[in-house]
């Protein structure tokens, strides 16, 4: 399998380079030349995974390796259908994806991914400083994916102060001297910012690998689950994502690309409500980031978006290197007539205010017993607010106890975190803090690669 750049500017890489590369040296995303069919399954989750992430890695050797690691890497989960489904009434379920060692959906990628990089660097006897951006849950899980893994260190950005505690503690009590979680001043989107400018500018002083869902091993990855429970289910099947950079929705999309039966994609969105507006006007506009009880989604620039752009403009690199052009200079994007049109085919999108969403959560909780992180309750919303027939997944992206002062709101008691993560409020904190500002990042990458 052949990988080439959203932006035209890159020559084609084997997975293996663009595994450790994440962000084309053009600025753009690597997408596969092709997309494979979908093959069968199997009935167990780790080895779908294998099945459906191979045909993306051939012919390099770690496509041979993948039934071993995913073996490994998924029977440290909580849950021993790692991704289960809830049936809830009699054409609605939640995937529940937050069974892994940092409760949210991140880990069903990045947990592979950890692994996928370290077998790369020791057969080519080489090292990688790892860096990623994290609006909540990206960091947490990749942290835990790549501490102590020789030969690799790992900074991770999040927007301080606008994480919840649990997630902040996640990353800053980690004590693998290979970690290294950086509060930066500003919001998520000059995280990622900072990040992508980083790859492009200062790859010749580090060998930088991605975390973030601009590395396609993670989209890949993140598509199993949605291409499994489609094939299960034995129907058309609406999955219903909460969303902000466009990465688990996209996943969503190329499952069905390659086959999986989908109905309809519906983007979930809270009070950052860009996606949700470009899907149905066919213009986003960047605004400030409001900070929500949702912060996963506290994002005004989905990066993720230039993939499925680059698809819908028919893979024209200049196209899609000029949208992205307009959108970070003036930012707006304003999608031509037909590929708005294919958007809306595709997906439909709704979004939800904080009050909305501790009303779902209270009102979830007294009719059902069931508790939802804010997450999740921003996607059961959206989901009832536009019934459709045939089955409905609403996608559980986080556990509710890594939202504690939300759900007690909400319905009056705290969520416990699981028995392992009990000493996690009392850890010992290690945080380095910067500026939005990249010369402040590459000395900190300097100190840190030193």
């Amino acid at each position: 399998m052949l990988y080439v750049s959203t932006r035209g500017g890159a020559p084609p890489r084997e997975f293996a380079d663009i595994l450790l590369e994440g962000l084309a040296p053009d600025g753009g995303l690597y997408v596969p030349k092709e997309i494979p069919r979908l093959p069968p399954l199997p009935d167990d989750y780790a080895s779908a995974v294998a099945a459906l992430v191979r045909p993306f890695v051939e012919p390099d050797p770690l496509a041979g390796e993948l039934e071993e690691m995913v073996a490994d890497v998924y029977g440290r989960f909580r849950h021993p259908d790692v991704a289960p489904l809830t049936q809830v009434d009699n054409d609605l379920y939640v995937l529940e994806l937050f069974w892994g060692p940092t409760l949210s959906f991140k880990d069903y990628a990045l947990q592979l991914v950890g692994p996928l990089f370290q077998r790369v660097l020791e057969r080519e006897g080489r090292r990688l400083l790892v860096l990623g951006a994290t609006s909540g849950d990206t960091g947490s899980a990749a942290i835990e994916g790549c501490r102590g893994l020789p030969g690799i260190e790992i900074v991770i950005l999040y927007p301080e102060g606008a994480v919840s505690e649990v997630q902040r503690r996640q990353m800053t009590t980690v004590p693998d001297a290979n970690v290294h979680a950086v509060a930066v001043r500003g919001t998520f989107d000059d995280c990622q910012r900072l990040v992508k400018q980083a790859f492009t500018t200062l790859g010749d002083r580090h060998p930088l690998g991605a975390v973030n869902s601009i590395n396609w091993a993670r989209i890949v990855a993140q598509s199993a689950y949605y291409a499994y429970w489609a094939q299960r289910l034995g129907r058309p099947v609406r999955f219903v994502v909460p969303t902000g950079n466009f990465g688990n929705v996209y996943a969503a999309h190329l499952a069905r690309r390659m086959g999986a039966e989908i109905s309809k994609l519906v983007v979930a969105n809270n009070a950052n409500h860009g996606l949700a507006d470009l899907v149905t006007t066919g213009v986003l506009r960047v605004s400030a980031v409001e900070h929500t009880f949702a912060p996963a989604m506290d994002i005004q620039v989905p990066s993720n978006l230039e993939r499925y752009l680059y698809e819908a403009v028919g893979e024209s690199a200049g196209t899609t290197r000029e949208m992205q052009d307009v959108l970070v200079r003036r930012g707006i994007l304003q999608l031509p007539a037909e590929v708005h049109a294919r958007l809306r085919e595709a997906f439909d999108a709704g979004w939800l205010t904080d009050a909305d969403i501790v009303a779902t959560i209270r009102r979830v909780h007294a009719e059902r017993g069931i508790v939802l992180d804010p997450h999740t309750a921003t996607a059961w919303a959206v989901a009832e607010r536009a019934p459709a027939p045939g089955p409905t997944v609403v996608v559980g992206t986080a556990h509710p106890a890594k939202f504690p002062e939300v759900v007690e709101e909400a319905t009056g008691t705290a969520p416990a975190l699981p028995q392992d993560l009990a000493g996690l409020l009392s850890a010992p904190e290690r945080i380095r803090r910067i500026e939005p500002d990249l010369d402040a990042l590459a000395a900190l990458l300097d100190e840190v690669a030193s």
